[in-house]
C-alpha cells in the first residue's frame, strides 16, 4: 500500500502509476494551533504500507508530518513501513565541521527509525556514509539513468563532465564514463551556507561543451562560480544536470552564462512560475522499481548501483 504525506503529491501519484496502483486514503489536517492531525483511512493490518515524503521547501513541518505518519501506521499495525524520501532534508549536516555543531542528518535517522520505520528509501544521498547512521536497511537509489536520458536529448558533440565540488566527483565519474566524455573538477571552499570561494578548474574544457553535475542545488552560488570558472577556462557553452533543485528561480541561470539546467522532480515546485531554462525529468519509475523489488523480495543493488 501507498501512502503520500503532502510535501510532494505529484511525485507520489507518478511512482503509483508507475506501479499500476493508487494511493492509499489518508486524512491530514492541522489544529488551529498548527499542530498536524493524520488519520489512516485503510485497514493496513499486516501490510507493507510505503510512506513517500520530500523533506525539502518547509523541511520541518514535512519530517513532523512524516513521523506522525509512520506513528499512526505502526499503531494501526501495519506489517512493514518504509519511509520513501526523494529527498533525505538535513543530510548536509552529516558531521562535525566546526566546534559545537549538531550532526543532524544522524538525528532525522534516529526520529525515523524512534516513529516506527523499518526501512528507508531515498535518492542520491549528499554523504552515502548517511546510510550508517542508521540501525534499518536503507536503500540508497540513484538518479543517474534519468539524468543521463536527459543529457543525451541534448546532442551534445564533445562534452566534459565537470563536479562543482568534491563532493559529488563519485557521480560525476560515473556520468563521464557511461556518455564517453572527459571529467574535470572545481576546487571549491564553501565559507557559509550562502557563500563559496572557487579557487580553480583542474582539468581541459577549452573549446569543449561543459556538463555540471551536482547533486543538490540550494542558492545557485557553487554553480554560478563554477559556470565562470569554466568560461573562463574556454568551454564553448555549459548545462547543468542536478538531482534535487531547492528553488523555485531560474533567474540566475541566464546571469550566470549557463545556456540549460536539467533536474529532476524529487522536489515539487512552484507551477505558476516559468522556467524557460530548466528541464525537469522524472525520478518515479526508479523508485517505483525500487519499490517493486522490495516487494518482491530481489536485489535493488543490481539494477541501481552505479557499475564500477
Amino acid at each position: 500500500m501507498l501512502f503520500s504525506g503532502t510535501s510532494h503529491l505529484a511525485l507520489a501519484e507518478a511512482i503509483a502509476r508507475s506501479l499500476g496502483m493508487g494511493l492509499s486514503r489518508v486524512f491530514i489536517d492541522k489544529f488551529p494551533d498548527g499542530e498536524i492531525g493524520v488519520q489512516i483511512l485503510e485497514n493496513v493490518r499486516g501490510r507493507d504500507v510505503f510512506v513517500i515524503q520530500s523533506i525539502a521547501n518547509h523541511p520541518n513541518f514535512y519530517l513532523m508530518e512524516l513521523l506522525i505518519m509512520i506513528d499512526a501506521l505502526k499503531r494501526a499495525s501495519a506489517h512493514r513501513i518504509v519511509a520513501v524520501i526523494p529527498y533525505y532534508g538535513y543530510a548536509r549536516q552529516d558531521r562535525k565541521d566546526k566546534g559545537r555543531v549538531p550532526i543532524t542528518a544522524k538525528l532525522v535517522a534516529d526520529l525515523l527509525q524512534a516513529a516506527g520505520a523499518s526501512r528507508v528509501m531515498t535518492m542520491d544521498l549528499h554523504a552515502e556514509q548517511i546510510q550508517g547512521f542508521f540501525d534499518i536497511p536503507v536503500d540508497n537509489l540513484y538518479a543517474r539513468p534519468a539524468l543521463i536520458a536527459g543529457i543525451k536529448k541534448w546532442n551534445i558533440k564533445t562534452p566534459v563532465i565537470v563536479t562543482p565540488d568534491i563532493g559529488s566527483i563519485k557521480l560525476a565519474r560515473i556520468l563521464a564514463h557511461e556518455l564517453n566524455a572527459n571529467f574535470a573538477l572545481v576546487d571549491k571552499q564553501r565559507i557559509s551556507g550562502r557563500s563559496i570561494d572557487v579557487h580553480a578548474l583542474i582539468g581541459d574544457v577549452q573549446g569543449r561543451e561543459v556538463i555540471l553535475v551536482d547533486d543538490i542545488c540550494a542558492t545557485g552560488q557553487t554553480l554560478k562560480k563554477a559556470v565562470n570558472a569554466c568560461l573562463t577556462s574556454g568551454a564553448l557553452h555549459v548545462f547543468g544536470a542536478i538531482t534535487h533543485y531547492l528553488m523555485d528561480q531560474d533567474g540566475w541561470i541566464q546571469e550566470s552564462g549557463m545556456k540549460k539546467l536539467l533536474i529532476t522532480d524529487t522536489i515539487a515546485h512552484a507551477k505558476q512560475i516559468e522556467r524557460p531554462h530548466i528541464e525537469e525529468i522524472s525520478v518515479a519509475s526508479i523508485f517505483g522499481m525500487g519499490i517493486q523489488s522490495i516487494i518482491k523480495n530481489q536485489s535493488i543493488s543490481a539494477f541501481f548501483r552505479p557499475q564500477s
